[in-house]
């Protein structure tokens, strides 16, 4: 009996304490749902788990935030905007050709070559340039706040299965992997090469059964999806840098109170500091895996480098025709002031 006693007096003690759990979970004034197609592998969850501790923390249970990935709550990018637009969720995030697909100017960010550097990349996505876009989209009645840009994987290659790519000569007449924007299938194109447009879920069947000759990839994209089971040659051209745009819903974002506002714009500034760091630790492991499996990879020379940009010169005339001239100059000029920030700052270095 006295074991007896115990059993249930335990039982009891758990449920009293499920009870409150879910009583301080239900207490929550506001909830934050984040979606994401990717799964729990990749930085943005990382990125989500620490806007949610964050967010969580500082506003004293007042706010829940939830994480869906692997398109759990969302099954593409289509859904999860109109969500978001329509206020059913909170927070989504898009590549830049995503972006592309309903904001055609923003595609400005992946005009190619553009970028010398993460540092220089970074110091642009933090500048006037955002905030610019920002109103912009919101302008356009599109009913998504830009909050912070990213990374999603650190930067696109040219990823190739037979042949190495070592100029834009070596692209020429081959099937290249492109997402379905406008901007990424007329650089292939541009550089000789034939873009054909695959969902990421179809390219590893792609791949292998010869549909496509190359992707337009980074290394943990490539290892991420076994890619490297078919790609043999990697060729680190840095055509673009792989920005992660963080998006708010406009709706859900006019219902919060000040004072919790403030408190998700300092969680996304936590969630930039770590999506931007882990693809960096993270390619180190990717290249020794590529490398294990037999790939190959290729730093083109200088010479090699200033090919790739002559070969790609036009895609600046054809971002013009299609979107006009304006967003090129704001990026031209962001990229002007953010090297010469970081040359100021590198010169006190060498000569403090």
């Amino acid at each position: 009996m006295q074991k007896l006693r115990l059993v249930i007096f335990g039982l009891i003690t758990i449920a009293c304490l499920a009870g409150g759990m879910s009583a301080s979970v239900s207490s929550s004034e506001y909830t934050l749902k984040i979606a994401l197609l990717s799964s729990p592998d990749d930085e943005d969850y990382d990125g989500s788990v620490v806007f949610k501790d964050y967010v969580e923390s500082r506003t004293n249970g007042r706010v829940e935030v939830e994480i869906f990935t692997s398109g759990q709550f969302c099954g593409s990018e289509r859904e999860c905007i109109e969500a978001m637009q329509s206020g059913i969720l909170e927070v989504y995030m898009t590549t830049i050709g995503g972006l592309g697909n309903f904001f055609g100017p923003g595609q400005v960010l992946d005009l190619p070559y553009v970028f010398r550097d993460d540092q220089v990349a970074e110091c642009v996505f933090d500048g006037p340039l955002l905030k610019d876009l920002r109103r912009a989209v919101l302008d356009a009645e599109m009913n998504m706040r830009l909050m912070t840009v990213s990374n999603t994987g650190g930067w696109r290659h040219f990823a190739t299965v037979e042949k190495q790519v070592r100029g834009p000569a070596d692209l020429r007449g081959q099937k290249i992997r492109t997402t379905v924007a406008g901007i990424q299938q007329e650089l292939v194109r541009q550089l000789g090469a034939n873009p054909t447009p695959i969902a990421w879920s179809e390219l590893y069947t792609a791949m292998a059964t010869g549909v496509v000759e190359g992707t337009k990839n980074g290394v943990q994209d490539i290892v991420g999806a076994k890619l490297h089971e078919t790609v043999k040659y990697l060729t680190l051209d840095g055509h673009g840098y792989m920005g992660a745009l963080w998006w708010f819903s406009e709706p859900a974002w006019q219902r919060l109170p000040a004072d919790i506002r403030r408190v998700v714009f300092e969680g996304f500034l936590h969630l930039k500091s770590v999506t931007r760091a882990l693809p960096v630790r993270r390619q180190i492991e990717a290249y020794q895996v590529f490398r294990e499996a037999g790939g190959t990879v290729y730093v083109p020379t200088a010479q090699e480098k200033a090919e790739f940009r002559r070969a790609a010169a036009g895609m600046r005339s054809w971002f013009v025709e299609n979107y006009g001239s304006v967003w090129v100059d704001k990026l031209d000029r962001a990229v002007l002031d953010c090297e010469a920030e970081i040359e100021r700052e590198f010169a006190d270095v060498d000569g403090g």
